[in-house]
C-alpha cells in the first residue's frame, strides 16, 4: 500500500537530512507504530505520506513515496485527499466549519460524497467514537480530547483507505484512549485500512502494532515486529522496561503477556512497595481553595471544590476528559473565571495570604504560575533571549523580593542546556518550548506552579528530566500541581493524586493509594505485579538491589 523507495528528506536550513534513505514497504491492513526521540523526524515521515513533504513544508525529498500507486511527488495532498486521511497533532488548528456535525459532513462534501450517504455516515461516525451527544456543541467548547475524536471522526467519514495519525492519543484520558484506539484497530482488522500512527505513549498503542518504525537522530530508520525493534530502542514503554529487567523472552507488549511472565518475579519482591520514592513527605498548605465554582453559561465545569496546596509536594491532578481539571487550574490561578468561592494564597507580610484574582496578572503570576496545554500561548517576540530579557524585566518589576533573582536565560540553561539563544520560540521542539516557558514563569519565583498537560509531545527521555525538574521545584519547597492523563508520569513524579469527575473531587491520597486502587488510572507495572504495590521500574529495580544476596 505505502512504499518508501530510499527516500531521503533535507531541509535547506539544515546540514543533515531529516530522513536518510528510507527503504521500506507498508503492507494493506498493517498497523505501523512511528516511535522515537522527539525531534527526530515522525511528523516528518508522516507527512510525506499524502505529499505535506515537501509540497507544503519545502525541502527536499529525494527517492520515492508511493501510496496506493501515485507517487507523492506528482501527487498534491489535494489529490491523495480520496486516499489518504490525517489528523494532526493539533485538532483546533485543523477544524474549518463551527460545530461537531458540520465538521464530520466537511470533508464528504469536498469530495462530492452523496447527502443521503453523508448522512448515514455521519450517524456512524457519532456513534463510534461516543460523541454522538456533542453533535450541536460548537467545537471550540469541546475540550482537548473531545476535539481529538471529532479530528478523528471528520477523516473517518471521508472512508480513507490510508490514515495517518500524529499523537492521537496525547491529549485523551486512559479510558477515551482505549476507546479511539480500539475503533483504529477496527477499521484495520475489518475494513482493512492502513494505518500510520505516531505516538510517545507506546504503553498506549505497542500492543496493537503490527510493525515499528523507529527513527532515529540520524535519520536513519528501523523497522521490524514490534518485539524485535523494542528490544534494543532507545524508547520503549514499562512494561518492555520490566521485560528486560527481569529478562523475560519473548519480551512481552501488553500487560496480559507480561503477568504470564511475571510470576516469579513477584516472589522475588517484597510483597509492599510503599515506601516513598521520592522522600517528599509536604510542609503546610501554601493555597487554600475553597467552595470553587466555575460556570460556562448553564454547564457547570467546577462544581464547589475545596482543596489545599502544600509546600514541598508535586500534586497529580486526574480525571476524564471534561471534567473541569483545566477550569480548576485557571480559577487557582485567577486568570479564568470564578463564579464562587475563594483562593488564598500565602505571601510575606500578608497575614491571611492574597487572592490572584484580585490582583493585577503580574502581581498573580508572583503567587502562582501557570503553564497552559499549549505553552507557546504564553511566547510571542522573535528569539528565545528576547524572551528571556522580557521575563527578566518583568521579573525586576516586582519591587519586592518574591523574583527569584536569576536570568531566565540561566534557568533555561538548567532546565534545557544547548538552546541557542538566538533560535525563534517556534522553530524549538516541545520539549524546549516548554522549559522556555518554564524558565519565563520561575523568574517570578511563585510558591505554586501549576502546569496544564506537559507532557504533551515528549518522548520518554523528555518526561525523566521533566520529572526531575519538577522534583527539585518541590524539594525545594514550591508546591506544583501537574494535570495530567499520563498516567505512567503521574506514578514517576507524583507524591499526592486527586481524580476530578464532574466538576467535583472524587479521590485525594497517596500516589500508591489511588493509583493502585484504579484499573484506569494503575501505571502498567502496577497492573503486572499487583497485588504487590509497585508504579515504575526503577522502584522494582531498587527492590530487587535490596533483595539480592
Amino acid at each position: 500500500m505505502i512504499r518508501f523507495d530510499h527516500m531521503t528528506v533535507t531541509y535547506s536550513e539544515q546540514s543533515s537530512p531529516v530522513l536518510r534513505d528510507v527503504d521500506l514497504l507498508v503492507e494493506e491492513g498493517e498497523l505501523v507504530l512511528v516511535v522515537g526521540p522527539t525531534g527526530a523526524g515522525k511528523s516528518t515521515f508522516l507527512g510525506t505520506v499524502n505529499g505535506l513533504v515537501p509540497h507544503f513544508s519545502g525541502g527536499t525529498l529525494a527517492g520515492r513515496v508511493t501510496v496506493g500507486g501515485r507517487d507523492t511527488r506528482a501527487h498534491r495532498p489535494r489529490d491523495l485527499a480520496d486516499l489518504v486521511g490525517v489528523v494532526s497533532q493539533d485538532p483546533l488548528a485543523g477544524f474549518v466549519t463551527d460545530t461537531v456535525e458540520e465538521e464530520l459532513a466537511y470533508g464528504m462534501e469536498q469530495l462530492a460524497i452523496a447527502p443521503d450517504v453523508m448522512r448515514k455516515r455521519v450517524e456512524e461516525t457519532l456513534d463510534l467514537l461516543g460523541v454522538a451527544d456533542l453533535r450541536d456543541r460548537p467545537l471550540h467548547q469541546l475540550s482537548g480530547g473531545q476535539q481529538q475524536r471529532v479530528a478523528i471522526g471528520a477523516v473517518l467519514t471521508t472512508h480513507p483507505r490510508v490514515l495517518v495519525l500524529d499523537e492521537p492519543t496525547s491529549a485523551l484520558d486512559p479510558t477515551a484512549a482505549e476507546e479511539v484506539l480500539a475503533t483504529i484497530t477496527r477499521l484495520v482488522h475489518d475494513l482493512g485500512v492502513t494505518v500510520l500512527l505516531a505516538e510517545h505513549r507506546l504503553e498506549r498503542v505497542v500492543q496493537y502494532a503490527d510493525r515499528i518504525v523507529e527513527i532515529h537522530r540520524n535519520g536513519r530508520v528501523t523497522y521490524g515486529p514490534p518485539a524485535l525493534v523494542l528490544a534494543t530502542s532507545a524508547v520503549a514503554p514499562p512494561v518492555v522496561e520490566l521485560g528486560r529487567l527481569a529478562g523475560w523472552e519473548p519480551l512481552p507488549l501488553s500487560i496480559r503477556d507480561a503477568r504470564r511472565s511475571a510470576r516469579h518475579l513477584r516472589q522475588r519482591l517484597p510483597a509492599e512497595g510503599r515506601e516513598p520514592v521520592r522522600g517528599r513527605t509536604g510542609g503546610t498548605p501554601v493555597l487554600r481553595a475553597r467552595n470553587v465554582v466555575v460556570r460556562y453559561g448553564p454547564t457547570v465545569a467546577v462544581g464547589g471544590v475545596e482543596v489545599e496546596l502544600d509546600a514541598g509536594r508535586v500534586t497529580a491532578l486526574m480525571g476524564r476528559n471534561g471534567s473541569g481539571k483545566s477550569s480548576l487550574l485557571w480559577a487557582l490561578q485567577g486568570s479564568g473565571p470564578r463564579h464562587a468561592g475563594t483562593v488564598t494564597v500565602d505571601a510575606p507580610g500578608r497575614p491571611g495570604g492574597l487572592d490572584p484574582a484580585r490582583l493585577p496578572a503580574g502581581e498573580a503570576r508572583r503567587l502562582v504560575g501557570l503553564i497552559p496545554q499549549t505553552p507557546t500561548d504564553l511566547l510571542y517576540l522573535d528569539t528565545v533571549a528576547a524572551e528571556c530579557r522580557q521575563a527578566d524585566l518583568e521579573a525586576a518589576g516586582a519591587g519586592d523580593d518574591r523574583s527569584s533573582g536569576v536570568p531566565a536565560l540561566q534557568l533555561l540553561e538548567e532546565l534545557a542546556p544547548g538552546i541557542d539563544p538566538l533560535a525563534h520560540p517556534r522553530d524549538l521542539s516541545e520539549g524546549q518550548r516548554l522549559a522556555l516557558v518554564l524558565a519565563i514563569q520561575l523568574t517570578a519565583a511563585p510558591p505554586v506552579l501549576l502546569l496544564d498537560e506537559p507532557t504533551r509531545g515528549l518522548d520518554y527521555r523528555s518526561k525523566e528530566h521533566l520529572g526531575a525538574v519538577l522534583g527539585r521545584l518541590a524539594a525545594g519547597g514550591r508546591s506544583v500541581v501537574v494535570a495530567t492523563h499520563d498516567v505512567e508520569f503521574a506514578a514517576k513524579v507524583a507524591d499526592r493524586v486527586i481524580v476530578m469527575a464532574a466538576g467535583d473531587l472524587v479521590a485525594d491520597g497517596s500516589a500508591v493509594d489511588i493509583l493502585t486502587a484504579s484499573p484506569a488510572y494503575a501505571p502498567q507495572v502496577a497492573k503486572i505485579l499487583a497485588p504487590a504495590h509497585y508504579l515504575t521500574v526503577d522502584q522494582v529495580a531498587t527492590a530487587l538491589r535490596s533483595t539480592s544476596p
